[in-house]
């Protein structure tokens, strides 16, 4: 069954900005992981006020790629906040660190399927 997503219109341009400028990790998750996978995944996908990296709406799964600047106090807080609304909505959020993709991208995709498998 599909989430009914409701989104704030003025953040259309800022995604579709996001989808042609993703961080190097965010395309090495997208093209040699998720763009295939057997569920489909939107790439900067509007939710509520916010634009979380991929969602894919059968699973009711954000995945976010964090740089270093949501370890920044005021990022956490603001992450925090972005994360009750989505698990309030029935979405889980899995953060994934920019560093994990760069030293291990194999473990990255291993846990990512096992967190999927255990979802289904």
């Amino acid at each position: 069954m599909s989430t009914k997503i409701l989104y704030n219109g003025q953040n259309k341009e800022n995604a579709r900005y996001l989808r042609k400028n993703m961080t190097r990790q965010e395309r090495k998750i997208w093209y040699d992981f998720l763009r295939k996978h057997k569920y489909k995944w939107y790439r900067q996908r509007r939710i509520g006020n916010y634009i979380v990296d991929f969602y894919c709406d059968k699973l009711h799964l954000v995945i976010e790629i964090d740089g270093g600047q949501h370890y920044e106090e005021r990022q956490k807080a603001y992450d925090e906040e972005r994360t009750k609304m989505l698990n309030n909505n029935g979405i889980e959020v899995i953060r994934i660190a920019n560093n994990e993709v760069d030293r291990n991208f194999l473990g990255v995709c291993q846990y990512l399927k096992l967190r999927i498998e255990n979802m289904q």
